[in-house]
């Protein structure tokens, strides 16, 4: 099991100072909090992408990579790359260049973004966003295996016999999650692929995400990548987390009364009990976190959302030395022991499932 973090990058106003910090402050912030997450034994960091106010996340390669400059162990992943409206050869060449200078440590997880009025700044159509992300990843998937590659599809020029650079480190392409907060159409393409299937898990019921997940194991297994169970799945989730959980409700309730992306018709108390939000002491995350096994399965990676809604940078980290050292290794530990032996543990055990047969484009 993975256990890391991920930024969406927001600039909100701390409801308690009154501040808002300036862009270059959020993203000095996000290096902060990232070389933090490795210095407590995280595994995994993972940004967003996003073109449009209030976000300071428009380029998560070139932050990613002055990361791992400074870095010597921890993943480095998008929370999401916006497959619809980055072009597929800018995202073959800017993270196979990533995976060079990390020595590696690179993955991505695609998506279509939840923004339709970006479509048109980079000259595409909110109402195309299914059909884009399908032919722009079947593009990428071949940019990174294939070294002359010819192409003619709907939504770009052709290409002709076009090699695509840097080529991945290796020969190993970065490892692929399809994320999705409600498209069953993205766990049908993760399946298709064999690739590993992002739910956000952010803001909808335990229902709903475990409807996503479960469309994409039965498909996984249909196309032939092995069981269902052994399908690679990554769940999102949001904490704040105190060693007493009434400190944790008190401190929290603020951020949540007032930022944005809360619907203010839900109590605290309401919104945890509807979503993953879990606000609470180190053991209430923990038990809160290995619940989520009950309706996805055995999965591969966690991700927490913990620098959002205004929570000053100071409480971050803090947040971060919780989690290191009172959640994660727990979390660790109790995934491993409820795991069968045929389940990967991790993205990287994912070639010891052996497709039982090819599948096209595959």
């Amino acid at each position: 099991m993975q256990i890391g973090i991920f930024s969406v990058g927001d600039l909100t106003a701390d409801p308690v100072t009154g501040s808002t910090p300036t862009e270059h402050e959020r993203i000095r912030a996000t290096v902060a909090i990232a070389r933090k997450a490795e210095e407590v034994g995280l595994d995994v960091v993972a940004l967003g992408q996003h073109h449009n106010p209030p976000y300071a996340a428009s380029s998560p390669t070139t932050t990613l990579a002055y990361i791992a400059a400074q870095t010597e162990r921890i993943i480095l992943s998008t929370a999401t790359t916006l497959i619809t409206t980055t072009d597929p050869v800018r995202i073959a060449e800017d993270y196979a260049q990533l995976q060079h200078l990390a020595e590696g440590r690179v993955d991505l997880v695609l998506g279509r973004g939840n923004t339709g009025p970006v479509y048109p700044w980079f000259g595409k159509d909110a109402r195309d966003g299914v059909e884009l992300a399908i032919e722009n990843y079947a593009l990428l998937h071949r940019l990174w295996r294939e070294e002359a590659v010819d192409w003619e599809g709907r939504f770009r020029t052709p290409l002709q016999n076009f090699t695509s650079t840097p080529r991945p480190l290796g020969g190993v392409p970065p490892f692929v999650w399809h994320g999705a907060v409600r498209s069953s159409e993205v766990a049908e393409q993760a399946a298709f692929y064999g690739n590993g299937f992002f739910a956000h898990h952010v803001f909808w019921p335990a229902f709903h995400t475990a409807r996503l997940v479960q469309t994409y194991r039965e498909r996984f297994e249909h196309f032939g990548h092995g069981a269902a169970d052994q399908g690679i799945v990554g769940l999102g989730g949001q904490v704040f987390v105190r060693s007493r959980s009434q400190d944790a409700v008190r401190e929290f309730l603020p951020y949540f009364d007032n930022a944005p992306m809360y619907s203010k018709r839900y109590s605290l108390e309401q919104f945890m009990g509807a979503t993953p939000l879990t606000v609470g002491s180190p053991q209430e995350v923990i038990d809160r976190t290995l619940g989520f096994r009950e309706y996805v399965g055995d999965y591969q990676r966690q991700l927490f959302l913990v620098d959002h809604a205004g929570v000053p940078l100071t409480t971050v980290l803090e947040q971060l030395d919780i989690l290191g050292a009172e959640v994660v290794p727990t979390l660790r530990k109790e995934f491993a022991a409820l795991r069968p032996a045929h389940v990967p543990e991790t993205p990287a055990d994912r070639h010891r499932v052996v497709p039982a047969r090819s599948v096209a484009g595959g």
